[in-house]
C-alpha cells in the first residue's frame, strides 16, 4: 500500500494525462472490437495487369505490401471488372450495374474525353449515395473519369470531397502526334518526364486548382490526401476510393522511386503505388482503425500491351486492355480486413459489380428495386461461412456482349484486336471510332479456363452442350436490357 502511494506521489500532475491516454486507448479497442459498421477503401489502379505484382507472379517487380495485403487477406485469381476499359469499368464498381444499363458504353467512344459532354447520369445510386444514406463519410481521391463537369463529379454523385484529376492522364495533350508516331510519341514524353506535355488538370470538389498537374508528384500526394482523410473521419464510418492515375501511359514517379525497380519506369510506378498502399495500411494499424476497415486492390481493366515495357503484362493470360480475352477483363484483386477475413486464396469468381450488393450485406443500406442490378453479395466467401452465388460472367465491349463465363467456360460470340492495334485510331485522338477489325464466331469459340486460362485450345466441336447452355443464358441476359441514353456520345 505504501508503494501505491509513493507511486502516486511521484507520478504527480502527469496522473491526469495518464489516465486520459490510457482511457482513450480502452475506447480505440472497445471501438474495434464492437464495430457498428465497417470502413471501406477502394484502391483502384488503372491499367495494371493480372501479371503486374509480385504476388501474382512477377518476377522483378516488389510489391511487399500487396504481398502483405495477400498474406494477411486474400488473394482473388478468377475477379473481374464490368468492362475492358476505364470509363465503363469504373461505372461499373461504383453502381453496381453493367455499364449497358445506365449508356456508360459505347461503340464509337470507347472513354469520356475532355470535348465530352455526358457523364454517369445523376439519377444513379452509387456506392457513396448508399452508403451516406447510413451514416458514412465519403471521399473520392484520383482518376474520375465518369463526367468532367457537374453534374456529374464525384460531389455530385455522393462524395463528401474529392481530390484528382477529372479523366485520363494522358489528355488534353499540348502537342499534336501524328497517328503514325502516337505510340513511340507517348513513350517519348513519358522518358523525357515532360508532365507539362499533359494539360490535366488537378480539381479540389468542382474547382481546378493546379493546371497542368506535375504527375510526378501524384501518387504521393494522393497517398497524402488519403492519410488526411482517414484521420479527420473522427469516429464515423467512412468511404475511402483511391482510384490512382498510373500505371496508365504516359508513366511518371518520384524522384527516389527512379531506378528502384528492376522492370524499368513501369516497375518503378509500381513499386510507388505499392508504397503508397503500405502507407495506408500503416496508418489503419495507427488509428486503432485496421480491425475494423475492408481494404480492395484492384485494377480497372488489363494492361495496355501496346506500349511494350512501358504496358504491363497480363501474365498468362491472353489478351489486354480493350480486349474480351481474359487479359482484359480478369485484373489482381486483394481483400484486406485483418482479424475478420478467412485468409486465402480465393479462386471463386468475382466482379467489381458484387461491391455494391456486399457493401449493402455488411452495412445494412437498401438496394433499389426500381432497376437491374448485376452483382452478387460476396460476403460468405469472406468470411469462409459459403460460397460465392456468381457462377457467370459478361465480357462487353462497349454496348457489344462478346462473350460469356459459364463456370470453367468462356465462349467467344467476337473477337478483336486489343486497344490500340495497328488498325485502331490513337486513344489521344477523340471520337475514338472503334475500327479494329471485328471477327464473328458461329459456332462460338469455347475454352475451359480451369486447364487453359490463356484461351489456346478451342474446344467447340466437342462440347456442343456447353454451347448450348451458353447461348440460352445469352439469350435471357439481352432480354432484360432496357435502351438508355448514350452518355459517352454526348
Amino acid at each position: 500500500m505504501k508503494s501505491f502511494t509513493r507511486l502516486i506521489a511521484f507520478l504527480g500532475p502527469n496522473l491526469f494525462a495518464i489516465l486520459l491516454v490510457f482511457q482513450g486507448s480502452l475506447s480505440s479497442i472497445a471501438q474495434q472490437k464492437n464495430p457498428s459498421k465497417p470502413n471501406y477503401i477502394i484502391i483502384f489502379a488503372d491499367d495494371l495487369g493480372y501479371g503486374d505484382l509480385g504476388v501474382f507472379g512477377h518476377p522483378s517487380i516488389r510489391t511487399p505490401y500487396l504481398d502483405q495485403m495477400a498474406f494477411e487477406g486474400q488473394k482473388w485469381t478468377n475477379f473481374y471488372v464490368a468492362a475492358p476499359v476505364c470509363t465503363p469499368s469504373r461505372a461499373g464498381l461504383l453502381t453496381g450495374r453493367l455499364p449497358v444499363r445506365n449508356g456508360m458504353a459505347s461503340d464509337k467512344r470507347a472513354v469520356l474525353f475532355p470535348d465530352s459532354k455526358g457523364g454517369l447520369p445523376p439519377g444513379e445510386v452509387t456506392l457513396a449515395k448508399a452508403l451516406k444514406s447510413v451514416g458514412y463519410k465519403t471521399s473520392a481521391i484520383g482518376k474520375w473519369h465518369l463526367g468532367h463537369q457537374s453534374p456529374y463529379l464525384p460531389t455530385d454523385h455522393g462524395f463528401d470531397s474529392y481530390y484528382g484529376i477529372p479523366y485520363s492522364n494522358d489528355m488534353n495533350r499540348v502537342e499534336t502526334i501524328e497517328v503514325k508516331d502516337w505510340i513511340n510519341g507517348q513513350i517519348q514524353l513519358a522518358e523525357e518526364e515532360r508532365w507539362e506535355a499533359y494539360q490535366v488538370p488537378l480539381m479540389r470538389n468542382q474547382e481546378i486548382i493546379e493546371q497542368p498537374t506535375d504527375q510526378r508528384t501524384l501518387t504521393r500526394r494522393y497517398t497524402e490526401e488519403a492519410i488526411a482523410q482517414i484521420k479527420n473521419m473522427n469516429g464515423a464510418p467512412f468511404f475511402l476510393y483511391l482510384a490512382h492515375s498510373l500505371p496508365h501511359i504516359p508513366l511518371f514517379r518520384a524522384e527516389e522511386f527512379k531506378g528502384k525497380s528492376l522492370a524499368g519506369m513501369y516497375g518503378d510506378v509500381i513499386e510507388e503505388i505499392d508504397w503508397s498502399v503500405g502507407q495506408i495500411l500503416q496508418v489503419l494499424k495507427e488509428e486503432g482503425l485496421a480491425e475494423n476497415t475492408l481494404v480492395i486492390f484492384t485494377s480497372d481493366n488489363g494492361p495496355w500491351h501496346i506500349f511494350k515495357e512501358h504496358g504491363g503484362t497480363a501474365g498468362m493470360l491472353r489478351g489486354a486492355k480493350g480486349g474480351t480475352f481474359e487479359g482484359g477483363m480478369r485484373v489482381p484483386t486483394l481483400f484486406w480486413w485483418p482479424g475478420k477475413l478467412k485468409q486465402e486464396v480465393v479462386m471463386d469468381m468475382g466482379t467489381t459489380l458484387d461491391l455494391f450488393p456486399t457493401f449493402s450485406k455488411l452495412s445494412g443500406f437498401p438496394i433499389p428495386t426500381d432497376r437491374s442490378y448485376d452483382g452478387y453479395d460476396l460476403s460468405g466467401l469472406l468470411f469462409g461461412t459459403g460460397k460465392s452465388e456468381r457462377n457467370i460472367v459478361y465480357y462487353y465491349h462497349g454496348t457489344q456482349l462478346r462473350a460469356i463465363r459459364w463456370g470453367d467456360y468462356k465462349a467467344h460470340f467476337f473477337t478483336q484486336n486489343e486497344y490500340g492495334s495497328q488498325t485502331a485510331h490513337p486513344i489521344t485522338q477523340p471520337p475514338l471510332e472503334i475500327t479494329n477489325q471485328l471477327t464473328p464466331h458461329d459456332p462460338p469459340l469455347l475454352y475451359n479456363l480451369s486447364i487453359d486460362p490463356g484461351e489456346r485450345w478451342n474446344i467447340a466441336e466437342s462440347h456442343p452442350e456447353i454451347l448450348s447452355a451458353i447461348l440460352k443464358i445469352r439469350d435471357a441476359h439481352l432480354a432484360t436490357l432496357i435502351p438508355v441514353e448514350n452518355q459517352l456520345e454526348k
